[in-house]
């Protein structure tokens, strides 16, 4: 029965996987999410890896061209250019190269791993001479119309790692072709129903400039301000306790050394390594950095990884945000904005309250997730060397129901099912997440045993407000992987 159950969920979560293109500027962080995902690419679907350009990263036409940027920051910092630390279009599949060798080990433990050879067929150019430039149809924004206009109306999630140029030069060719037509509206709707961009800050003005104007029914998911526990000052980011999961001794051990040779490609601080094309990229020799920074950082300490929210909100943990952003997850939590309906965003609205600082905090929707994010990519690193019985997986959740509508007073019942694939003890913990709720009070709960639990709802509720129950399960292994399981509460 435990192998019968562990083969439908499989099979359950391959027809469900999400469909997602990548674009990336080439940035060193870039390079960092790009492995982190490699070892992610079981849980969704990857269907395009496109080169793209950014305020920061430009390749220049060639012709000597000079180019001063529309964003505030880069224009004050480098004036005039022709081209900007521009890292090439080779370095995706260097490290599919570096893929390909761990691919064998990776599939002892997923079989939804995709190989080389597919994942090499989705790279493509895309519009990289300048910052926002997208005038002229490239390899890449004709590969991402095509996804766009194809007969598959399942979600199709564009990460945003550097400018959104790329997909604006796919919206516009979209719409130089249709607009004006009878089936103008049609292809509109289509596009706009199974679009989703996930934007880490705006990068060029494309998106403002050309796709919240001439596509405003797009949905856009925007972090601008949870991402940065994950990226250059996460430092500031993160409390002490949580800054340990991304300090040397953690990363260097745990996931960069003696892991194959992907992860030796991982940047960090005082690794050795220098990207090409990027001048600016100095982290790896420690003696460059400054006073300030020597007293901050130390060998193999992280760099940034400052896309990977974008994916991560895509991994199925069991916490059900794949579709509502505004309830939470390993990508952070957004809310909808007022005045543009089809847009989540962070901030203040978004702020969950830190039980570390005891203050409401802008960016502990995402911080408050990182030891199990680093544990958990811990256990992956892990994938890429040992065999299936000697690492760690993830225990697989269930319950006997996912929502309850209960009155004041009432209560309610919810079992929990865990198969552990490794036979290993579990944690068990339970938590009200109050800020992805409509309610302030807080639920009643009683455990019947380890895997029963009984919710009331309290007098002070009020009918039609939602509270949402957060079963969580931690297996016990050197890198322990959390799983969780959400059950939302409706006052009726």
């Amino acid at each position: 029965m435990r192998f019968l159950l562990l083969f439908l969920i499989s099979f359950v979560a391959i027809a469900q996987q999400p469909r997602t293109i990548v674009t990336t500027d080439g940035e060193i962080d870039d390079v960092d999410s790009f492995i982190r995902m490699l070892l992610y690419a079981n849980e969704f679907k990857l269907e395009g890896l496109i080169y793209s350009s950014s305020m920061w990263h430009y390749k220049g036409d060639g012709k000597g061209t000079k180019f001063i940027s529309e964003m505030d920051m880069t224009k004050k910092l480098y004036a005039e250019k022709t081209d900007l630390r521009w890292p090439g279009v080779n370095w995706i599949e260097e490290l599919l190269d570096e893929y390909t060798k761990i691919h064998p080990n990776l599939l002892l433990h997923d079989k939804k791993y995709p190989s080389p050879s597919y994942l090499r067929s989705l790279i493509k150019v895309g519009n990289i001479d300048f910052e926002g430039e997208m005038d002229k149809d490239t390899p890449g924004s004709d590969f991402i119309k095509a996804k766009l206009l194809d007969g598959d109306l399942s979600p199709l999630y564009l990460q945003v790692w550097g400018g959104t140029n790329t997909i604006s030069r796919a919206l516009k060719s979209i719409e130089e072709e249709y607009a004006g037509k009878p089936n103008w509206k049609a292809v509109y709707d289509k596009v706009c129903k199974k679009s989703v961009i996930y934007a880490i800050l705006d990068q060029d003005a494309t998106y403002r400039k050309y796709v919240a104007v001439k596509w405003p029914d797009m949905k856009i998911y925007y972090n601008s301000k949870q991402f940065w526990c994950f990226a250059y000052p996460w430092p500031r980011a993160l409390t002490p306790d949580n800054q340990t999961w991304l300090k040397g001794d953690f990363m260097g051990e745990h996931i960069i050394n003696n892991h194959g040779t992907l992860l030796q490609k991982y940047y960090s601080y005082g690794d050795g390594q220098k990207q090409e094309g990027d001048d600016e990229h100095i982290h790896g020799d420690l003696s460059k950095l400054s006073a300030e920074s020597k007293a901050i950082f130390g060998k193999y300490d992280f760099l940034s990884e400052g896309d990977s929210p974008a994916y991560l909100h895509l991994v199925d943990v069991g916490l059900n945000n794949l579709k509502d952003p505004s309830v939470g997850g390993w990508g952070g939590r957004l809310v909808q904005s007022v005045k543009s309906p089809n847009r989540w965003e962070d901030g203040a609205a978004a702020a969950d309250f830190n039980h570390f600082t005891q203050k409401m905090d802008e960016t502990f929707a995402q911080t408050r997730w990182v030891p199990a994010i680093q544990s958990d990519f811990a256990a992956r690193a892990d994938w890429c060397i040992k065999p299936y019985k000697e690492a760690n997986h993830a225990p697989i959740l269930s319950t006997d129901k996912n929502s309850l509508r209960l009155s004041k007073g009432q209560k309610g019942l919810v079992k929990l099912n865990i198969v552990e694939p490794d036979n290993q003890d579990v944690f068990v913990k339970y938590w009200q997440y109050a800020e992805s709720g409509t309610g302030i009070s807080t639920l009643e709960v009683k455990t019947k045993d380890s895997r029963v639990f009984e919710i009331e709802i309290p007098s002070l509720a009020k009918k039609g407000e939602t509270y949402h129950f957060i079963l969580e399960v931690t297996d016990n292994a050197q890198h322990p992987i959390t799983r969780y399981k959400r059950v939302v509460v409706t006052v009726i």
